[in-house]
């Protein structure tokens, strides 16, 4: 192994070490430090072998995070872990790692803060609902937290 490898996999490590990082993070990182194929296919395999990386701890830290932080519903964690290259079965451990009254609370405080300038109720309720569907929460969990408000 080359001295420029185990430059590369010591800042892969600190990369890892820093936040949760998928796969594909990783070989976006390593392509931008240049470099080459062989050597980002052993330092994937050695992060993973020493648990710097694991795809599964990511995606339950990543559908967590988005949750607490961002307000995000699962179906725009479920597009956003799928653009990060996630299998299907690691996406759906880190949506059922949420804790449903924790999700409920969120989808109920997104609703409540939502300002609408609307005098019709309908269209208030329509404009709040599109709201939080663009956030990703399911539009049936949407309308039902609306009409249990009335």
């Amino acid at each position: 192994m080359s001295e420029n490898f185990d430059n590369l996999i010591d800042k892969a490590r600190r990369f890892c070490d820093y936040q949760e990082r998928c796969k594909s993070e990783v070989i976006d990182k390593l392509i931008h430090l240049e470099a080459d194929k062989t050597d980002i296919q052993k330092i994937i395999q050695k992060l993973e072998d020493e648990n710097y990386l694991n795809e599964k701890r990511f995606a339950i830290a990543y559908a967590k995070g988005k949750l607490r932080s961002n307000k995000w519903g699962k179906q725009k964690i479920r597009f956003s872990l799928q653009a990060k290259k996630l299998k299907s079965e690691q996406i759906q451990i880190g949506l059922n790692e949420i804790d449903e009254d924790e999700y409920q609370n969120i989808l109920e405080q997104i609703i409540d803060s939502k300002q609408v300038k609307e005098t019709n109720e309908h269209l208030r309720k329509a404009k709040i609902a599109k709201y939080a569907i663009q956030k990703g929460f399911e539009s049936s969990l949407v309308w039902e937290v609306l009409r249990r408000n009335d």
